[in-house]
């Protein structure tokens, strides 16, 4: 093998620098760039689900079983 060429060197010194971060600090970036991205009303693709509030179906009743009116 010859000697390393500048773009392999720069690769290696980009994934070094990747490799040296901590995992909670990574986490706590992709959750800041979610919240900022959410607050962007003309956001284009698709939408991030959203917990529905409200009766939940573990109570033991399911939504087929309900009798309809």
């Amino acid at each position: 093998m010859g000697r390393p060429t500048k773009g392999y060197q720069a690769f290696t010194s980009l994934v070094d620098r990747l490799l040296t971060v901590p995992k909670d600090e990574i986490v706590r970036r992709v959750e800041a760039e979610k919240a900022a991205s959410a607050l962007n009303p003309r956001k284009r693709g698709p939408k991030p689900k959203v917990k529905k509030r409200g009766v939940s179906r573990a109570s033991g009743e399911s939504g087929a079983s309900r009798s309809r009116r």
